[in-house]
């Protein structure tokens, strides 16, 4: 595959990694992007000992009022400290004793911050609910996702999934068919504390849409926490939909579009100076089927910088390679 063929669909704006899951990020200049994505993102997360779980901000909203800063920077086999910045402006770091304790004052549950762990310890990561393992196995083969998704939507986890999405009793539930078989079985991939996939990318077109859609909102990119915001120009819509199982060249990076972001209740949760806008998710679930912005998986490693090219493969030398 030859970068020759690629076509230039924008530039990269921002850059961000985010150090703690669920809570606000670094905006960078330039970042090294490994295979498990960007060097120090989702470094840190909260964690329930006695349950397992992994928390974020889709139970918790409070952590997105919390700010996460490195110590050091971050390598790929290494994940300095940070430092905390709690909604009341105190600050603990997380070598201190007292960051677990005030962690858990502030979700109201007992919980530890914990640095990411290696992906050998699957224990560390897996979920605890009954049948989640063989959920997990069952849902690998794709002739049995539909099944298995309107066995959940008819079950008793509706009521939670729709919590988790911010859905109104209206509203389908998403269409979860593209979800990965590891994320039934843990709570993140293991070896990281990401959701999905190690890469989001959110384009300046979309954003533009959505204002247009819903003016009265603040369509702050900050709300949907990408690590790459590509500056599509004058390119109009939801242009990264277009990227699904694509191959993209950002700077020295080489990802693969995997699926659209389906998006959960945190968009329109408070954090920093954005207030809470409930009519953000609503634009988002009745205008673009609940879906903003491109995970992503890496192909190629590589540094990636502000202003950078960001080339798509033309799908068919992307298939004759």
């Amino acid at each position: 595959m030859s970068k020759e063929v690629s076509i230039e669909v924008g530039r990269v704006r921002e850059i961000w990694r985010y150090p703690v899951k669920s809570m606000i990020g670094e905006r960078l200049d330039r970042g090294y992007v490994g295979t498990k994505g960007l060097w120090g993102d989702r470094g840190w997360a909260i964690r329930d000992e006695a349950t397992g779980e992994i928390h974020n901000a889709k139970r918790h909203p409070i952590l997105m009022q919390c700010a996460a800063v490195y110590h050091a920077e971050p390598r790929t086999d290494h994940i300095p400290h940070v430092e905390i910045t709690l909604p009341d402006g105190a600050t603990v770091s997380s070598d201190s004793l007292a960051a677990s304790q005030r962690l858990s004052e502030l979700i109201g549950r007992h919980v530890t911050l914990r640095p990411v762990q290696p992906a050998a310890d699957t224990a560390y990561y897996r979920r605890r609910e009954p049948g989640a393992a063989l959920f997990g196995r069952l849902w690998t083969y794709r002739s049995a996702r539909r099944l298995l998704q309107r066995l959940i939507l008819r079950g008793p986890a509706e009521k939670e999934l729709r919590a988790v999405f911010g859905l109104e009793p209206e509203d389908p539930l998403p269409d979860l068919s593209g979800v990965p078989p590891v994320a039934w079985e843990f709570y993140t991939p293991p070896g990281t504390y990401f959701d999905l996939f190690p890469i989001h990318v959110l384009t300046t077109s979309t954003l533009q849409l959505m204002s247009q859609l819903n003016p009265a909102a603040n369509w702050d990119v900050r709300r949907f926490r990408p690590n790459v915001l590509v500056d599509t120009g004058s390119t109009t819509g939801v242009t990264e939909n277009d990227w699904v199982g694509r191959t993209i060249h950002i700077g020295d990076l080489v990802v693969k579009g995997e699926l659209p972001t389906i998006r959960c209740a945190m968009p329109m949760h408070a954090q920093a100076d954005l207030p809470r806008d409930p009519s953000v998710l609503r634009t988002i679930v009745r205008e673009a089927n609940q879906s903003l912005g491109l995970y992503a998986s890496v192909i190629e490693a590589g540094s990636v910088a502000t202003d950078d090219p960001v080339e798509l493969v033309p799908r068919s030398a992307a298939s004759s390679d």
